[in-house]
């Protein structure tokens, strides 16, 4: 049997990288995860869309997190997303009243995602968006994104970060318009029509 000397510094082999769990599938989720937007209120929006892979194919195991300003760009700052009975430590849920801007969600075994939120607001210089992170298979560190709602277009063309893209690589970072407070985005993690993903330093 070979052993190894791990007392020093420096005397530790290398181990390859490699893909660990997908475990966020199991302890990540919450029960009412993709209703962020208090039930009934009138600016609220859907956003849906599908995660797909480097060949096309979409994850049935990828998980979405969603955050958003409120309707006036504000940043919201009220717990109870994860509100927990104090006397049982069980999951009550959301309270249906407070917009906490956030959520989690699972993508089903087609792939696709949905989440109820409010329609965020403008914050400085950006045309309102929402930020996103994927967890999926194969990816060592999450991915960050953004969703742009196509609503204005002026916002659009002014927004830093978008100005700074190619028009065709701009296009993965702007919902399709579907209607009736409903958007499709689509999450493509490679491949033809990536997705724009951003690092924060």
């Amino acid at each position: 049997m070979t052993r190894i000397d791990t007392t020093g510094p420096g005397r530790v082999p290398p181990t390859p990288s490699h893909t660990v769990g997908p475990f966020y599938g199991y302890a990540l989720p919450f029960p009412g995860g993709e209703d962020i937007a208090p039930a009934g209120h009138p600016d609220a929006v859907t956003v849906h869309g599908y995660v797909y892979d480097g060949e096309g194919a979409p994850l049935p195991d990828a998980l979405v997190e969603l955050w958003g300003p409120d309707p006036e760009g504000g940043t919201p700052s009220m717990d109870g997303s994860l509100r927990r009975d104090p006397a049982s430590g069980g999951f009550l849920g959301r309270n249906g009243v407070e917009f906490t801007g956030f959520g989690r969600i699972q993508t089903d075994a087609n792939g696709h995602w949905y989440a109820r939120t409010l329609r965020p607001g403008a914050r400085g210089r950006s045309a309102p968006y929402v930020s996103v992170c994927v967890f999926a298979r194969g990816l060592l560190v999450h991915l960050y994104t953004r969703i742009y709602l196509p609503d204005d277009a002026t916002a659009l063309a002014a927004d830093p970060l978008l100005a700074r893209l190619p028009a065709e690589r701009r296009d993965t970072l702007v919902a399709a318009d579907e209607g009736r407070g409903t958007y499709r985005f689509d999450i493509r993690l490679q491949g033809e029509g990536e997705t724009v993903f951003l690092e924060f330093q």
